[in-house]
This record gives structure tokens, sequence and C-alpha cells, in this order.
């Protein structure tokens, strides 16, 4: 516990300082779910907000385990894949302590993942469920405006796309997007032939949420 308190106290005082270098890393899981998957997406992300929103965030994204110290490195995490996600204890307490200490977590269903996230997210916050965020939540109108909320990039069972969060004292920590598939969008162009206007929707939506961590 003592070695949660001092991670906590370091986290606050380094992501506090305006000189930190902007980072964001890949959350590596057990479990089994390709947590490596959409390997093209982040670093196009990242080019594309360099490119058009200001931020200076290092160009190859780095890699990093639920349960290791390194995830208070990076004020911003990505999560993703298609199936079973598990969370020890540990690994459970250390996420929470990240995320309550100032970090955030971007979780992107690339399909399939969502009933073993849930299960797992318990553990991170016992007792705290996932919250729906109304279209008029600043995350849509950073840089680029969402009016109708989160925008559906691929159709999967076709229901309707979902920006579910936690909160901790009234800061979003965690913002899992269902049924969307910003990640599918946010690849090279000949991974999924998506429309030139499909995918500028799911990058514009990927620079607000990074807007949001990174420029409030």
């Amino acid at each position: 516990m003592k070695c949660f308190k001092f991670i906590a106290c370091w986290l606050l005082l380094h992501m506090a300082t305006p000189t930190i270098s902007q980072e964001i890393a890949i959350l590596k899981y057990n479990g089994g779910g390709d947590w490596y998957s959409n390997p093209t997406a982040l670093p196009n992300l990242i080019r594309f907000c360099n490119d058009n929103i200001g931020t200076k965030l290092s160009d190859k994204p780095g890699t990093v385990e639920v349960g290791a110290i390194d995830i208070f490195q990076y004020p911003f995490l990505h999560m993703t894949g298609h199936g079973n996600v598990v969370f020890s204890d540990e690994e459970a307490q250390n996420l929470r302590t990240y995320l309550m200490a100032g970090g955030f977590l971007h979780i992107d269903d690339n399909y399939g993942m969502e009933p073993y996230l849930r299960k797992e997210l318990g553990k991170v916050f016992p007792n705290t469920e996932l919250v729906e965020l109304g279209a008029d939540h600043p995350i849509f109108r950073q840089e680029y405006n969402f009016a109708q909320g989160l925008p559906k990039i691929h159709e999967h069972d076709g229901k309707r796309p979902q920006a579910l969060g936690i909160f901790h004292q009234n800061r979003l920590v965690l913002l899992f997007t269902f049924e969307a598939d910003l990640g599918d969008g946010w690849e090279d162009p000949m991974v999924h032939n998506d429309p030139v206007e499909v995918r500028e929707k799911a990058l514009k939506m990927g620079a607000n949420i990074i807007s949001y961590v990174f420029k409030n």
C-alpha cells in the first residue's frame, strides 16, 4: 500500500508539471484478447493531432502492462481488442491508483470485448457503473463539434454508438467507446477501405479525446 501511495504522489507531481512530454501508451492486458490489434491506429491519430490541433505527441506510442509502474509515465493510456480481458487484483489496484491520481484511460471496443471488460472494471472501481455521456458533454465539443455525440464508424451489431465513462471526483478518468470502433477508422486506409469521410470523422473524434485530456 505504501508503494501505491508513493506512486500516486509521484504522478500528481509529474502530471501536473506543464513541461511534461505528451505521451500515449497502448495498454497490454491478460486474458487472451488481442490488445495489439489496430497497429497503425494510434500512430495515425498522433500524426493527425500533431498536424491539426497543435499537440506535440511523441510519434511512437509506448506499450505498458496493466500492473507495471511504467503506466505512471503516461498521462494517456489506450486499450482495445476483440476478446477476453482479465485483470488480477494487483493490476486492478494499480490501474485504479493511476486513474485516481490523474491518469486517463480510453478503451475502444474493437468488437467483442464489452462483456469481459465490464466484469473487470468492477475490480478497478467496485460499486461504480459506467455512465453514458450525453451529446452535450465537452468531449464532443473540443476541436471538432459532434452535435449527435459519438460517431458510428463500423456497424458490427448495428447498435447505436455509446460513449460510456467513469468519473472520480467529477473528473472523467475512463472513456469506453462502444459500437463505434474509432480505432478501425484511425487505421491506414487500405486496412478497412473506409471512405475518406468516415476516417475523417474517426480521426476528429479521436482528436477531441486527445484534446480533452491534454489541453483542458
